[in-house]
């Protein structure tokens, strides 16, 4: 799953890779931006940690990875 998070003052968005269940990175957004946790904290695909302050988020999109197209399209 693709999670692209938005932080304020930044000039990009960061973008991840995940095989964390919807619900659960869901749910670490949830704690963040409730002030349970301080830290939005989720983990990528291949193991490295980003930890985002809570208070920076702008935005937050989950979503079902692209798969890439290689190769030409058919033509008419």
């Amino acid at each position: 799953m693709e999670i692209k998070i938005g932080v304020q003052h930044a000039g990009r968005e960061l973008v991840l890779e995940s095989t964390d269940n919807p619900e659960d990175v869901e749910r670490a957004i949830a704690d963040a931006l409730s002030g349970a946790s301080a830290l939005l904290s989720l983990t990528d695909e291949k193991g490295r940690r980003v930890i985002v302050p809570a208070d920076r988020l702008a935005y937050v999109e989950i979503g079902e990875s692209s798969a890439r197209k290689v190769g030409f399209g058919a033509t008419a």
